[in-house]
């Protein structure tokens, strides 16, 4: 059985990437799969950290909420909490590119075209793999195509112990819906298919499979 003091960290929902004070790239995840999983840790008594982008959802009561905005603030914030986590669970939709240059003031419309340059942002859950220890790292793939075939390269490039393959974009599930439908894969071969259900429902399922394990 695991103990009441199993420490769960979670990030949840998108990043933002602003290239002036009003406007920033984004996606449009809201959260909900993560924050699903952060109640259902909680209900199962465990502490749980979560490290949530912006969102309009409600924190669940007991669990230790981060609020963030940039890729660059998600890092920090989960980084310091990682070292002393059992279970990480990398549910948010971290934003891959950000503009190379800021304007501090509003770029104003003038009829003419602008190209915003973009560069890679970190890589928040290979960066924890790199200083894992002996903490259970799950990663979450949303994909609009080949879902497991793209699902398994994550899972062994970033070296992870499970990946939850997440098909959006379709009528399954995903961004913003109350339902999901999933595919937990293991890096020792397991495929564990996870029904179309609500996704506080999927969430105890990630969670039993994962800790189980």
């Amino acid at each position: 059985m695991v103990s009441s003091n199993f420490k769960v960290l979670i990030s949840a929902g998108p990043t933002r990437e602003y290239f002036d004070p009003v406007r920033f790239l984004s996606n449009p995840s809201t959260g909900k799969m993560g924050y699903a999983i952060a109640e259902a840790a909680i209900e199962r008594g465990f502490k749980v950290d979560l490290v949530s982008g912006p969102v309009s959802l409600k924190c669940p009561l007991g669990v230790n909420r981060i609020s963030v905005e940039t890729g660059e603030q998600m890092l920090n914030a989960v980084d310091a909490l990682f070292p002393k986590c059992d279970l990480f669970i990398s549910v948010a939709a971290v934003m891959d590119f950000r503009p190379i240059s800021y304007e501090n003031t509003k770029l104003k419309k003038d009829g003419n075209s602008i190209k915003v340059e973009l560069s890679p942002t970190i890589d928040i859950l290979k960066t924890m793999s790199d200083k894992k220890e002996s903490q259970i790292l799950v990663g979450f793939s949303a994909e609009t195509n080949d879902l497991e075939e793209n699902a398994k390269k994550k899972l062994f490039s970033k070296k992870l112990d499970w990946i939850v393959a997440n098909l959006v974009g379709g009528s399954s599930g995903g961004f913003g819906s109350e339902m999901n439908e999933v595919v937990l894969l293991g890096c020792r071969g397991e495929r564990v298919p996870v029904s179309s259900n609500f996704k506080k429902e999927v969430a105890k399922k990630i969670l039993e499979k994962v800790i189980v394990s």
